[in-house]
């Protein structure tokens, strides 16, 4: 047997550090880590203090040039955006590992602890960790300075609808605030037949007129106008005005016992009292034939009725239109209650055959007595002008003020309101909006595009006699207003503060 040697093993051996005299193992730098770090600092250059700029009121933070991005502390978004910061002075070394030191919230500091590695004398690879701190600076941002300043703005929305009445832009700002299209506005304002929407930039105006023209039947005109312009980058600075008017007809929507709203369709649908014909009208038909009303709520007259006819199988000629299903043809015979003491009765008819009984009140436009200038109404045959024109059943007479019944008393909800710049509500605004929340408790497809909320100062009141049938809204259709508010009950703090 044949004895075989093992083959002999390499073991490295140290050397001594040629400051400090240590034995270490070789390395091309002949020295300690030590020592090598008192030599060679691989973090020089790398600003150990950085400025971040920081906007109270959107709490967002400057990414240069001028882009201002929402982070939460110690968010991935929130280390890119310091670790870009400091990106330009760390092209020569190697960025291991980067990760937040904890801070007090309110110190208005933020640190980072780097983890880098350089190449050093002879090839020696140097590992270094140092801690880089940054200094929150406020700042306003662009888009808060324009919200606070509220005289800027690149673009306005004008909606105007020449009418007596405000229930549109009511039943108009429930639909902005549900579809929360107000949010980007700077300021909005009102005025007397309408209301303005400034906006920042363009694209949020055509945004809103492209969702008023699919809500409501409108017609719009563009105009811009030239404020500066830079002949060096060929670039222009304009302010541009949207002007969009809502057609002055609305339709009237018959429920129940009680005509009441105003509900704005694309469409407006015209319906032939004498006949039940109806036909819809869209937008551009309308403005390419545009027609007014002759008169106006405030023009209503309380009548009695005294008598009615209803009218079956009528026939109609050809071409006459669509006939509407919903209600009945009927001969009315009423009497003006200024008029009780007087034989004096007036005839009409109507298409509400199937609502009106004997003894009713109601409230219509008197034909006969009245003096209308209308070149369309002067050419029309006097026997086909109605004498009278019902319109809606009498529970309060136009113009007399009445005190707040139990039915406003123990409505237990309400409706959000834009901020708006806008004079005092007077007692016809007023009226008109008691109506507007009247119409939403007695329609309730209406209230499906409006969001309803519990009014909690509210105490529940149960009815009375007064108001026994009166609709009511559901406790299932409201929603809780939400209030974002820190443990101790009061209003959170800001994120950072001085």
């Amino acid at each position: 047997m044949e004895y075989v040697q093992a083959p002999a093993k390499s073991i490295q051996g140290n050397i001594l550090c040629c400051t400090c005299g240590v034995p270490i193992p070789p390395n091309p730098a002949n020295m300690c880590v030590a020592c090598l770090r008192t030599q060679v600092d691989i973090s020089e250059g790398i600003p150990k203090q950085v400025t971040v700029n920081f906007c109270k009121q959107c709490e967002r933070y400057l990414q240069p040039p001028a882009t201002w991005m929402q982070c939460a502390l110690e968010s991935r978004e929130l280390l890119a955006l310091c670790l870009k910061k400091i990106k330009s002075s760390m092209t020569k070394v190697r960025l291991i590992d980067a990760g937040f030191l904890w801070t007090e919230p309110h110190s208005k500091r933020i640190k980072m602890k780097l983890t880098i590695q350089k190449e050093v004398m002879n090839g020696a690879i140097l590992q270094q960790v140092f801690v880089v701190e940054y200094v929150i600076q406020y700042q306003m941002c662009d888009d808060c300075h324009r919200v606070e300043a509220k005289d800027f703005w690149k673009a306005v929305v004008q909606v105007r609808q020449k009418t007596v009445h405000k229930k549109t832009f009511y039943y108009l700002e429930q639909l902005i605030l549900k579809h929360k299209l107000h949010q980007n506005a700077l300021n909005i304002k009102e005025v007397n037949d309408g209301i303005d929407f400034y906006y920042a930039s363009k694209q949020h105006a055509m945004k809103m007129v492209d969702f008023l023209q699919c809500t409501v039947p409108c017609r719009s005109k563009t105009s811009q106008r030239l404020i500066s312009h830079d002949i060096h980058s060929n670039t222009f600075n304009y302010k541009s005005t949207f002007s969009l008017e809502i057609v002055p007809v609305c339709k009237v929507w018959w429920k129940s016992k009680v005509a009441k709203l105003m509900r704005l369709l694309v469409c407006v649908t015209l319906t032939l009292p004498q006949h039940m014909v109806y036909k819809k009208v869209d937008g551009n038909t309308y403005w390419r034939n545009p027609f007014y009303s002759l008169c106006n709520r405030r023009q209503l007259e309380e009548f009695i009725v005294m008598d009615t006819d209803t009218l079956r199988n009528q026939k109609l000629g050809a071409g006459a239109g669509l006939r509407s299903n919903k209600h009945t043809l009927a001969e009315v015979w009423v009497q003006k209650t200024s008029e009780m003491d007087t034989s004096q009765q007036y005839h009409c008819r109507t298409y509400l055959g199937h609502l009106l009984n004997i003894g009713d009140l109601v409230l219509g436009f008197d034909f006969a007595n009245s003096n209308v200038n209308d070149e369309n109404l002067n050419k029309m045959n006097p026997h086909h002008v109605p004498d009278v024109v019902r319109l809606d059943s009498s529970v309060n007479k136009p113009g007399v003020q009445t005190k707040p019944s139990r039915r406003v008393r123990r409505r237990n909800w309400k409706l959000q309101e834009m901020a708006r710049d806008r004079e005092d509500m007077d007692t016809d605004d007023e009226r008109q909006y008691q109506d507007f929340l009247e119409d939403l408790e007695e329609d309730e497809a209406l209230r499906k595009n409006v969001n309803i909320y519990r009014d909690a100062s509210k105490i529940p009141v149960e009815s009375d006699t007064d108001d026994d049938g009166a609709p009511t809204v559901s406790l299932v259709e409201m929603l809780e207003e939400l209030s974002l508010t820190d443990a101790t009950g009061g209003e959170g703090a800001d994120m950072l503060t001085e």
